[in-house]
């Protein structure tokens, strides 16, 4: 099911992989020219243009896009109990690792009179995106609304697709975990259009104020619609980023546990058919059992063709390396989402990896527990992009901002290098400006 390709004998530091390495085929430019009149609809007709989307993409219209705090007490009330544990136990642990990530600010004194401060202040107001199409998210809410209230955001926004099944509201799962957090701000919106609600804001009936006022930031997984809706808008709002397929890559050596490792990449491959599945492994067993393993696991399982369609795909594979030395080689330029190492030192490993989105150390870490209850956060960087961003954390909803403060004395100190850098660049106003204050 999954295809073998043998690196042993290329040389990684110099060869050209880009054709090798397993990735999933995922255009988001070319989906922004399809979702340009949606934006364009939801500008010009606002909540009516929403309603009307819902119907056509969701199969449902929903009675208003504000889902009524009502709902929401309802779905918390009638939530099965050991979900809600879950859920409560996910939110605890995930408030400690984000409120861990809350940065210091800082002083710095220059000089008699010249200061400047570092200070983190967070972002005004927040849509949070949580995804509903092949599956329920209710955790992609606990790693949206944690790190947003950590940092200390005074507004956030949560909107997901509305369900047929469920009278146009989203789904009830979703809306107890928005309950257990105290957002009562949520709407039943998905897709492209969604994100333009949250970028442009949507009017009330009369007009005369907001029924979703514009945020400043756009956060949270979805499909290429969503990712390319985030793109177009760029520059209106921020985003943290333009999330692609689930990926999974597994660094195994020959004392990993074969079909521990064939579960842990079939359960990636349940997310989406695009959700890359990637062995890493310098040992010929691990790669004949693995397989064996896959082929047990997957006949009969809840999600078997699409499973199957996943790790039959181009982005999915093993890659049989040298040795470790090349394993590593191979997962940096791979970059990918979430990395396990199953080795017989994974620590070692471990503290070697560059590029990953999160890294899972160790059989006992497996990326489901990321996925739900160990802390971090599960929205990550995909398709090669951990090379140079991170995920989702408390950081993306804070702001680094200065705060210069000098006195008479301490501008004396540097005035006659700022008037001769400001010649040099042809700029003498600046200079002026600070000449002036000489005088």
């Amino acid at each position: 099911m999954l295809s073998v390709t043998d690196l042993r004998a290329v040389d990684t530091a110099t060869a050209d992989l880009s054709s090798i390495i397993p990735r999933a085929d995922v255009d988001v430019a070319s989906m922004v020219p399809a979702i340009t009149p949606i934006i364009d609809e939801v500008r010009e007709r606002g909540a009516a243009a929403l309603l009307d989307l819902a119907e056509r993409f969701d199969g449902v219209r929903p009675a208003s896009l504000r889902v009524p705090v009502e709902a929401l007490a309802e779905a918390l009330a009638t939530l099965d109990p050991r979900v809600r544990a879950a859920l409560e136990e996910s939110i605890r642990r995930a408030r400690l690792v984000h409120a861990a990530q809350v940065p210091a600010g800082s002083r710095v004194e220059l000089g008699e009179g010249a200061v400047v401060e570092n200070r983190w202040v967070p972002v005004g107001r927040v849509g949070l995106y949580v995804p509903g199409g092949r599956a329920v998210y209710p955790s992609s809410v606990v790693m949206n609304v944690v790190p947003a209230q950590a940092a200390g955001v005074g507004a956030l926004a949560v909107t997901s697709p509305p369900q047929r099944e469920h009278g146009g509201l989203p789904h009830p799962t979703v809306l107890a975990a928005c309950a257990l957090l105290g957002v009562d701000e949520v709407y039943a919106a998905g897709g492209a259009q969604a994100v333009a609600m949250l970028a442009l804001g949507v009017r009330d009936d009369d007009g005369d104020g907001w029924l979703c006022a514009p945020v400043d930031l756009v956060t949270g997984p979805g499909n290429v619609y969503v990712a390319a809706a985030k793109r177009a808008l760029q520059g209106t709002i921020g985003v943290d980023a333009e999330a692609g397929p689930s990926e999974i890559a597994v660094i195994a050596d020959g004392t990993a546990r074969a079909d521990w490792v064939a579960a842990d990449l079939i359960s990636q491959s349940e997310h989406d058919p695009l959700a890359a599945s990637v062995l890493i492994t310098d040992s010929e067993e691990i790669v004949r059992d693995v397989l064996a393993a896959v082929e047990a696991q997957v006949p009969g399982s809840f999600h078997e063709e699409q499973i199957r369609t996943a790790l039959t795909g181009p982005q999915s594979g093993i890659l049989l390396v040298r040795d470790m030395e090349q394993a590593l080689e191979v997962s940096d330029l791979y970059a990918t989402e979430h990395l396990e190492i199953q080795t017989r030192d994974p620590d070692a490993v471990a503290a070697r990896v560059r590029n990953a989105g999160a890294v899972f150390v160790g059989p006992h870490s497996p990326v489901p527990l990321g996925d739900y209850s160990a802390g971090s956060n599960h929205v990550l960087p995909t398709s090669g992009t951990a090379r140079h961003s991170s995920g989702l954390n408390t950081v993306t909803f804070l702001r680094s901002q200065q705060v210069i403060r000098y006195t008479a004395e301490g501008l004396a100190g540097v005035a006659e290098g700022i008037e001769a850098l400001a010649a040099d660049e042809g700029l003498p106003a600046h200079g002026a400006a600070i000449a002036l204050r000489s005088e």
